[in-house]
């Protein structure tokens, strides 16, 4: 007997299987659309949201403020937090998801693996190792930063704006990988082979 796989759009994008509203006003699809184009699917994070359009809403003005806007961190930079924080708290589609897009910024298939892995691992600048010092300081010990921690950053180049950045970048992956963790949400099948 042949055995049918499923397309990536007939499986529920996470446990729940909330689904997406039926009503998506044309800004949301609009967005959608956008994403196809620039990207090649919507991700699966944004369908998980799209049962509530004003949560899916506040979930992507929010990501895309601190992921896109201008900063003094690096898309790579954001990234990077985002799979360090997301390997804390092995979060599979958050690791998946931004682990393909160090891939495909860094141009550096090792990076992005063995950030997956152990940052510790990786080659990093100073700069780049005291932003992830940070930003694991902030996930397992959030009550233990002090100026100290601070004075780091800026002893390596980052201004106040910068470490609120990190710290922002940080806490929102934490947040971010808890929800997906909590409700199984899948990752697209595009992410496993992104950037390799």
């Amino acid at each position: 007997m042949e055995k049918r796989v499923q397309s990536e759009s007939e499986n529920p994008v996470t446990d729940l299987d909330l689904g997406m509203a039926d009503d998506l006003g044309e800004d949301t699809l609009a967005y959608f659309r956008k994403c196809e184009e620039k990207l090649g699917l919507v991700p699966n994070v944004l369908k998980a949201y799209a049962f509530d359009e004003k949560k899916l809403r506040a979930f992507s003005e929010f990501y895309n403020d601190l992921m896109l806007a201008p900063s003094g961190l690096s898309k790579l930079d954001r990234e990077m937090i985002a799979v360090v924080v997301s390997s804390l708290n092995h979060c599979h589609y958050c690791l998946t998801a931004h682990g393909a897009a160090v891939r495909e910024l860094s141009g550096d298939a090792v990076l992005g693996d063995t950030l997956v892995m152990n940052y510790r691992a990786a080659s990093l600048d100073r700069r780049q190792r005291a932003m992830l010092d940070f930003a694991v300081k902030l996930t397992e010990q959030p009550d233990r930063i002090e100026e100290t921690d601070r004075q780091m950053l800026r002893a390596c180049g980052f201004d106040n704006r910068d470490i609120w950045d990190i710290a922002a970048v940080a806490a929102f992956f934490n947040m971010s990988n808890r929800v997906a963790t909590a409700t199984g949400m899948r990752p697209n099948h595009a992410y496993f082979s992104a950037g390799r």
